[in-house]
């Protein structure tokens, strides 16, 4: 196949493989980029997912079952951009991957793991447990292997995951690469990362244990996270019955992100029913500037309102503290419409920290530009790269995947027709 007739996505999250699936099965030559060790990206990490509430995993195992069965589709982990240049049509992409140090032969048996003698903190669970240095990112990783976190690993030193190993798969040498591919167009799906709530200093997270963020909050609550699934608050392990949600943290705050991360409330509305369920006599208090539902999603809204043991609280929280002798936190706000200063002792509080973008280093890109937030911007100089899913704006699974459909789109026709349709 003609190198013009190649799309490179950059980003294996699930607008990246959205966008893959939709031109490879148009018959389209895709080289996915991934500089995590598996794909999924923020949603593989998620206990439930809009709209349907259901556990992530189905839905992409039925992804990962079709970018295995399409010979199209190259996948390419630990891999980010080094340089792109050339025209729409004409694209010349330097690609740098690191070193996995583990081989295809891998079987994921775990004899590696047994006898490796260093940990790190776990990143999969946002450093909620530890892994060994060589480790399985979770159950579903695609692609099925080990992974060896340099960083930490001794290396030839040691050495002992090598000497377990029973099908030579590990190799402690292998070096970092780069190489070069022809594309016709290139579409960029980096995806989001939470903002960074360490930033916000009267909310006090990292200073105490008890004090998580709503995707700490996810992994919190799946089955396959640091507790079993179990409502287990970090710094004892005592079984959480009183939780404060505080929205907008960071958010829509001329210190922090100016901007609305449009699916904040609802996480936080649907994390409230993932403790009523999993401890029925919990109680919950949603701290809130105003709670945004939109569309179909009123409904989650109306359940959580009808909830006898969940009180809505409009009022901005001021400070976070600790009561040292118990480990509980005392949650001060606002009552904005009544004025009253209030306290809620809680065992738990889960900061709903906005989305902020994650994007390509400046300069890697020829052209590319973004807005006042640091999302990729509406039109692009030149054409022929597009923006997809949270690269572009703040939105949830749905809308990913219909704005990755889309990128897809654009970039079959600026191949098809020599063409660069707007990227809005």
């Amino acid at each position: 196949m003609s190198s013009s007739k190649r799309i490179v996505v950059v980003g294996g999250g699930i607008s990246g493989i959205t966008t893959a699936l939709e031109a490879a099965e148009t018959g389209y030559e895709v080289f996915l980029l991934e500089k995590e060790p598996y794909l999924g990206g923020r949603v593989a990490r998620m206990d439930q997912y809009f709209p349907k509430l259901c556990p992530p995993y189905c839905g992409l195992e039925i992804n990962f079952k079709r970018i295995r069965q399409n010979p199209m589709i190259k996948v390419f982990t630990l891999a980010e951009l080094e340089r792109v240049s050339g025209s729409p049509g004409n694209y010349e992409v330097s690609i740098k991957q690191k070193s996995r140090y583990v081989t295809d032969s891998c079987t994921a048996c775990g004899k590696c793991v047994a006898v490796c003698p260093v940990e790190r903190p776990d990143d999969w669970n946002y450093g909620m447990g530890k892994t060994k240095a060589i480790y399985f990112p979770h159950e579903m990783s695609f692609p099925p292997y080990f992974v060896i976190d340099d960083s930490v690993c001794k290396g030839a030193e040691c050495a002992k995951c090598v000497e377990a190993c029973d099908y030579n798969a590990i190799n402690l040498e292998e070096k970092p690469k780069t190489f070069k591919v022809d594309a016709g167009a290139i579409v960029i799906a980096t995806g989001w990362e939470p903002y960074d709530a360490k930033k916000i200093d009267n909310l006090n997270f990292g200073l105490y244990p008890n004090i998580i963020t709503n995707v700490m909050m996810e992994r919190l609550a799946a089955p396959n996270g640091p507790t079993g699934g179990k409502m287990l608050r970090p710094g004892d392990n005592k079984e959480v019955k009183r939780v404060a949600f505080v929205q907008c943290a960071g958010s829509r705050d001329e210190n922090h992100l100016p901007y609305c991360s449009t699916v904040c409330c609802l996480a936080s509305l649907k994390q409230s029913t993932y403790v009523r369920e999993k401890v029925p006599d919990a109680e919950i208090t949603i701290f809130f500037i105003d709670l945004r539902a939109r569309g179909r999603y009123e409904s989650l809204l109306q359940k959580v309102q009808a909830d006898p043991k969940t009180v809505l609280q409009k009022g901005k929280v001021a400070k976070i503290v600790q009561d040292v002798p118990t480990g509980d936190l005392l949650v001060t706000a606002e009552d904005t419409l009544t004025g009253d200063k209030i306290t809620k002792r809680v065992d738990l509080v889960v900061l709903a920290t906005g989305m902020v973008p994650m994007n390509v280093p400046a300069g890697v890109v020829a052209g590319l530009k973004y807005d006042e937030n640091g999302f990729v911007a509406p039109s692009l100089n030149g054409g022929g790269i597009y923006a997809a899913g949270c690269a572009k704006r703040p939105t949830d699974v749905a809308g990913c995947t219909q704005d990755s459909t889309g990128a897809a789109l654009r970039a079959i026709q600026t191949i098809v027709k020599g063409e660069a349709p707007d990227n809005g």
